[in-house]
């Protein structure tokens, strides 16, 4: 395991001042490396939120052009098919005019059969007296003209039934001739508006009204084709601006990255030079923790209380009901067990620690520190700061954290607390291997 140098065993009154002056200069470049990482983790986690919020912006953005393509697209359809519908109108009128030529054609006939009806019944009218004439005579021809008389009688039946219908024809001749002129008058009406005032619409009125309401839709349409595609030209416009905005973010995170990561190599080197540093007393105590949980986990499996399997389980089941989500291994009883052992007493390690845990290769937390094992409640944002425990942490600091196979490894990085708070701290952690094989990492998280 990690040695430190002999330094850090040796009094603290230095005789020589060569040494002395080496470590206060050491100790001063590792408390300006802290500052400088400090102020990188954090303007990284805000260039981070930025950087976040311009993507979910871009995506906005996209989304609300593609919707307003899609109102484009309908526009377009309706401009289609208004066109259709106004030659559709046009065709209706043309038809209608046919129809109302046909129906003037209608009514010159009908003057026909009025006519010819009105004929036959001055036809019959003379018909009935030439008919009673013939009685007449044949009454006084007596018993000769008796048979005259018969046919007579006949004739002038049939000429007053004749009369009869076609009186009957003309009536209704007249009847329908006065309506279908009306017809007519209704169908080539040009006056729309008198008609309709008076006779409550006409077909010319209702073809108009119809050719009204089409032209409408159409320049309706054609106005919101027009905005639309204004509007559309802007978003896409400001789509592509936010999303390269997002870009340059990102690109400035990782430049602070850089830095960040400067600074946390200028405080590992200060701190395995054997120089002592305010960093140093949190380190042995880390290391020494780290020590005894590899051998506690060994020991449980050497008792038989767990086995290799079951220390190195990743198949962590869903506790339903839980928000966050919680998980549970085959390994996180024995932990819940034995861990607290070691991990509270390192919070009393100095007021600047926050917290103490062990985590698997995978970012699973089994055990947390008392504090932060609340049972969950309803509040999920309460649930994100007090019941950390059986959990998952996967971030840039957590997987550098379980990855590592150094003695140990010091980061700086902006610790998510929930309901949009946050704290700068500096995050130590050792490897944890069980009977040699690398299981995850303890981790120290600490302020400045």
């Amino acid at each position: 395991m990690f040695k430190f140098g002999k330094a850090m065993h040796e009094p603290e009154v230095r005789k020589e001042a060569p040494a002395a002056d080496l470590e206060r200069v050491v100790g001063s470049i590792a408390h300006s490396a802290g500052d400088i990482g400090k102020e990188a983790a954090d303007l990284n986690g805000l260039i981070d939120d930025l950087a976040a919020t311009s993507g979910r912006q871009a995506d906005t953005f996209k989304a609300l052009a593609g919707e307003i393509d899609a109102m484009v697209r309908a526009n377009r359809e309706i401009e289609s098919v208004t066109k259709a519908s106004t030659d559709s109108v046009l065709r209706a009128r043309r038809t209608v005019e046919q129809i109302g030529q046909g129906v003037i054609a209608v009514t010159d006939n009908l003057s026909e059969v009025a006519d010819a009806a009105n004929e036959i019944t001055q036809i019959a009218l003379q018909t009935r007296l030439v008919a009673f004439n013939a009685s007449v005579e044949a009454k006084r021809a007596g018993e000769a003209g008796r048979g005259f008389a018969v046919v007579a009688d006949a004739v002038r039946d049939l000429a007053a039934k004749v009369e009869q219908s076609s009186k009957q024809i003309m009536s209704t001749v007249t009847q329908l001739d006065a309506r279908i002129k009306a017809l007519a008058d209704d169908i080539q009406s040009k006056d729309s508006r008198q008609k309709s005032d008076a006779k409550g619409g006409t077909f010319d009125a209702a073809v108009s009204e119809v050719e009204r309401g089409v032209a409408a839709i159409a320049e309706a349409a054609q106005h919101n084709l027009n905005s639309c595609a204004g509007v559309l030209e802007s978003v896409s416009g400001l789509s592509d601006q936010v999303a390269g905005t997002a870009a340059a973010l990102q690109n400035a995170r990782k430049r602070t990255e850089g830095f960040l990561t400067l600074s946390e190599s200028l405080i590992e080197m200060a701190a395995e030079s054997g120089v002592r540093t305010e960093d140093t007393p949190f380190i042995e105590a880390a290391v020494a923790a780290g020590k005894r949980i590899m051998e506690l986990l060994e020991d449980g499996i050497r008792k038989g209380e767990l086995s290799m399997a079951d220390m190195f389980d990743e198949q962590h089941k869903r506790i339903p009901g839980t928000n966050p989500e919680q998980f549970m291994a085959k390994f996180t009883p024995y932990c819940d067990k034995v861990l607290p052992d070691v991990l509270e007493p390192l919070l009393s390690l100095s007021p600047k620690v926050v917290f103490s845990v062990a985590a698997d290769r995978k970012g699973y937390i089994p055990t947390h520190n008392k504090k932060f094992s609340k049972p969950q409640g309803s509040d999920p944002l309460w649930n994100q700061a007090n019941a950390r425990n059986r959990r998952f942490f996967t971030g840039r600091t957590e997987w550098a954290a379980i990855n590592n196979r150094k003695p140990f490894l010091l980061q700086t990085y902006r610790r998510d607390m929930g309901g949009g708070n946050f704290a700068v701290m500096k995050d130590l952690s050792v490897p944890l291997f069980v009977n040699g094989k690398h299981w995850g990492a303890l981790r120290v998280g600490y302020q400045f």
